[in-house]
C-alpha cells in the first residue's frame, strides 16, 4: 500500500471518518484539504446503482456547469462550408475539415481538448477511431458534440461543458471547478453536475439510484457528502 506523505495525512486528518457532510460543508472542507501548490482542479465522483453490462444503464452526456470549470478549452471544429464559418465566428480555436484530421493522422498534432464536428464529417472521423478513442476525443450526439448547431456547442465548450459517463463499475466521474473558486461557485457546480445525473436515471433502476457521493482534490482525500443535502 502507498504511504501517503506528511500533508496528504495532516489533509485527512480534518476530515471526520464515517461522517456525512452537508454540500456547503464539504466544499469548504475540498478547499482547506487540497495539498497540492497549484490550483488543483476539484472532482466529483458518483457511485450508482446501476448494471452497466446492460446498454440501458450506460450512461453518458455533458453537463455545462454555470461557473465553468476554470480551464480554457481548445476547440476543434470538423466541418465545411457555412459550418465552419459558424464555427470561426463563434470562437472556435480550429477549423478545418479532412485537412485537419489528416494533420492529426500524419502529424500526431492534438493541440485541442474537444472536438466538434457537424454528422456529415462522422464517416472521415471514423477512419480515426482508434486513435481518437483512447485519448476520449471522438464526436458523439450524446455528449452533442456531433451536431448541426456548431454556435452553440463552441460556445458550451468555452463556457465550461464537462463530459460524463459510467463506468463498468457504475461510477461518474467529473470535474467541478478549481480550488481557487469561491464556496459558493463550486457548490452551484455540484448541485448541477448531480441535478443532471439525477435527471438521467434510467427508468429500469428500481430501489436507490445514488450509493455515495464525494469530492476530492486531485491530489487530496475523500470527502462523502450527505445525498440528503442536495437540491432536488
Amino acid at each position: 500500500m502507498k504511504k501517503q506523505g506528511k500533508k496528504y495525512n495532516e489533509a485527512l486528518s480534518k476530515i471526520e471518518k464515517g461522517k456525512l457532510y452537508t454540500v456547503e460543508e464539504a466544499m469548504k472542507l475540498v478547499k482547506e484539504t487540497s495539498t497540492s501548490k497549484f490550483d488543483a482542479t476539484v472532482e466529483v465522483a458518483i457511485k450508482l446503482n446501476l448494471d452497466t453490462k446492460k446498454s440501458d444503464q450506460q450512461l453518458r452526456g455533458a453537463i455545462v456547469l454555470p461557473n465553468g470549470t476554470g480551464k480554457s478549452k481548445k476547440v476543434l471544429v470538423v466541418a465545411k462550408g457555412d459550418k465552419a464559418k459558424e464555427a470561426k465566428e463563434a470562437g472556435a480555436d480550429f477549423v478545418g475539415d479532412t485537412d485537419v484530421l489528416q494533420k492529426i493522422e500524419k502529424e500526431n498534432w492534438f493541440e485541442f481538448d474537444t472536438i466538434i464536428a457537424t454528422p456529415d464529417m462522422m464517416a472521415h472521423l471514423g477512419k480515426l477511431g482508434k486513435i481518437l478513442g483512447p485519448k476520449g476525443l471522438m464526436p458523439n450526439p450524446k455528449t452533442g458534440t456531433v451536431t448541426m448547431d456548431v454556435k452553440k456547442a463552441v460556445e458550451e465548450a468555452h463556457m465550461g461543458k464537462v463530459e460524463y459517463r459510467t463506468d463498468s463499475y457504475g461510477n461518474v466521474h467529473g470535474i467541478i471547478g478549481k480550488v481557487s473558486f469561491d464556496e459558493n461557485k463550486l457548490v452551484e457546480n455540484l448541485n448541477t453536475f448531480v441535478s443532471t445525473i439525477i435527471k438521467v436515471k434510467p427508468s429500469v433502476v428500481k430501489g436507490t439510484y445514488i450509493k455515495n457521493i464525494a469530492v476530492s482534490t486531485t491530489m487530496g482525500p475523500s470527502i462523502k457528502i450527505d445525498i440528503n443535502s442536495f437540491d432536488k
